[in-house]
């Protein structure tokens, strides 16, 4: 979630081929209620990566998006960073709501 977003999750995979500095990232946005619980998983396999909210997959990074290790680094040594920031570029854009973090 992006907090001036409410209700939509973001699954996007960055490369040094796809990512958003170069506008080129590779995404999908899903709707959500955000009253209720939900599951997020994303898996990965040799073929892809696949983002999945309470079951249901609504994207697909397959391995052949491109040649080469620029556009598919995960069969070598990589990190895997979640982005749970607060602020900053994106999450930011319309300042941060203190009232989410009460109580």
């Amino acid at each position: 979630h992006v907090g001036h977003d409410v209700g939509n999750v973001h699954g996007t995979v960055h490369t040094e081929q796809f990512n958003h500095m170069k506008n080129t990232q590779v995404g999908r946005v899903i709707g959500v209620a955000v009253e209720e619980w939900h599951v997020y998983a994303a898996e990965w396999s040799p073929e892809g990566i696949s983002f999945i909210v309470d079951g249901k997959q609504y994207h697909r990074f397959p391995k052949n998006q491109g040649a080469g290790w620029e556009a598919w680094p995960f069969d070598h040594r990589f990190h895997l960073l979640l982005n749970v920031a607060v602020g900053g570029a994106w999450g930011g854009q319309k300042g941060i709501d203190e009232e989410a973090f009460a109580g």
